[in-house]
């Protein structure tokens, strides 16, 4: 069963001068003293004319609409509207709404709008972009995997088309086809995170990608469990090696121009911990630990999607986290790629080892800068919670990426790399070890091992992913449960600020 290369595209995202056939009028409303307002206040007269605008206020206000953040009121159109129903999503204080309260209430619009045909918004009039991204990461659904028992019903799948009004025919092109690539590769992202790990095993999850970038145009190369070997890469072999499904390296390259961005991203497919296994409760949740992989990999489809002046290589190391006869212990000794010697100590703190092999193999592209991204530490969600992302890195680029991160809604906090941490990853018998003896600082230690390994004349950002990218809870905003996509948006904005330098 395939899910990614197959999955169906989201909404149809159009622009419009006018309210045409809709079924459903989506409409922003901010707060006040007297009652719910209709957002933007000065735009689309021409749809939304003085006496139907007062008409929406006082059908909101009696069933009593307060256009508090994300609040969603559906009432019957007012008379000669055009279509059947208003949904009004609230938006907060008029002098707080941003780009992103845009795109959070979007997607909760888009999600409620489960089972309509076409429906037609106002929210364009505060941020193009920014209310299409929510739309199609809110209407987001997978369902590969039901069967007819429990797949939507035709009247209840995801909304088919949305239209956004502009002020006239033109308007907005751009801007609305960068925001549909944005969310068509955060989705891609999310439909790979989504996929169980019976079916995105290493080489299947290589020869996903490989399909994807091959359509696109771009140079692939996949080392399999031989050429590892042969190539010196122990940090992967010695994490895969506990599996009857072998472990691999893709690397994909899209050669937009003369500046070098090197992407790496975690592909665990499935992390039991190894010999150190994981508890069995939530345990299913570890889908996930290939998150890392699936944003890089989408973000360097995505790049050259947008034909950005930049050249953008993913390096991608892949394993299956397995007990068994054949799996690493702690205690043993591998040697990364590149010679560096590296006594495990506990086998569940895997990333860090396969990351290490393809962060040396990607600094041999002598790129100018260099993230990795992972799910790769319990310790990020207990010092930043679930949704905030930790960077770290180089002080300047650490804080750009961190910056950029919080622009865009991701929300990335820089975090340091405290040098009295690093003697406590050295090893009694080797040159590191993979974990500290305690747990202080966990997610610092792990970036502070990461750092060996990163050349010292690249800007590096490590961006520790392991809460942001699988939501276990309820859908809010533009965020599903399950794969969040995150942070192929960061990615994405850092490369184009890289690019406009």
């Amino acid at each position: 069963m395939t899910a990614v290369a197959d999955r169906s595209l989201g909404p149809e995202l159009v622009r419009t001068v006018s309210i045409g056939e809709a079924d459903v009028l989506v409409v922003g409303i901010t707060t006040s003293d007297d009652g719910p307002v209709i957002a933007p206040a000065d735009a689309f007269d021409d749809v939304l004319d003085a006496r139907t605008r007062a008409a929406l206020v006082a059908a909101l206000r009696a069933v009593g609409a307060k256009g508090k953040p994300e609040e969603l009121t559906r009432i019957p159109a007012p008379d000669g509207l055009g279509v059947d129903s208003v949904l009004a999503v609230g938006l907060g204080a008029a002098d707080k709404v941003d780009a992103e309260q845009v795109r959070k209430s979007a997607g909760v619009a888009g999600r409620a709008l489960s089972g309509t045909g076409t429906a037609v918004t106002t929210l364009s009039g505060l941020d193009l972009g920014a209310a299409a991204e929510g739309f199609y990461l809110g209407a987001y659904t997978f369902t590969p995997y039901r069967s007819g028992k429990s797949a939507p019903k035709a009247d209840e799948g995801p909304v088919r088309r949305v239209e956004f009004l502009v002020p006239e025919p033109g308007f907005g092109e751009e801007e609305l086809f960068r925001a549909q690539a944005i969310a068509e590769a955060v989705a891609t992202a999310r439909d790979f995170v989504n996929t169980p790990p019976n079916d995105l095993f290493p080489a299947e999850f290589a020869d996903r990608a490989a399909e994807l970038a091959k359509a696109a145009g771009l140079q692939v190369e996949i080392l399999d469990e031989k050429a590892l070997a042969d190539g010196g890469y122990g940090g992967i072999i010695g994490v895969g090696q506990g599996s009857s499904r072998p472990p691999r390296l893709i690397r994909i390259t899209y050669a937009g121009g003369d500046k070098k961005v090197a992407l790496v991203g975690k592909g665990i497919t499935f992390d039991t911990g190894g010999i150190s296994i994981k508890p069995a409760a939530n345990m299913e949740n570890m889908t996930s630990d290939m998150a890392g992989a699936a944003a890089v990999i989408a973000t360097t489809l995505l790049a050259a999607r947008l034909s950005l002046p930049v050249t953008v290589t993913a390096t991608v190391p892949m394993a299956e986290n397995m007990p068994s006869a054949t799996a690493q212990r702690p205690g043993d000794v591998l040697t990364q790629y590149g010679g560096t010697t590296v006594e495990v100590l506990n086998t569940d703190a895997e990333g860090r080892l396969i990351l290490a092999d393809a962060i040396v193999r990607a600094g041999e592209d002598e790129p100018d800068y260099l993230i990795d991204v992972a799910t790769l530490t319990g310790a990020q969600m207990v010092a930043l919670g679930t949704r905030t992302p930790g960077v770290m890195g180089t002080d300047e680029f650490r804080d750009r990426v961190a910056r950029i991160s919080q622009s865009v809604g991701e929300n990335g906090w820089p975090m340091p790399l405290p040098k009295e941490l690093r003697a406590d990853i050295n090893s009694k018998i080797a040159d590191l070890a993979n974990v500290a003896p305690h747990r202080w600082g966990g997610m610092l230690s792990a970036g502070l091992f990461l750092k060996e390994f990163v050349p010292e004349n690249v800007q590096w950002a490590h961006v520790d992913i392991a809460g942001p990218s699988y939501n276990t809870g309820g859908p809010w905003g533009y965020t599903p449960k399950g794969g969040t996509g995150v942070p192929v948006r960061t990615l994405i904005s850092t490369i184009e600020d890289i690019a406009a330098e």
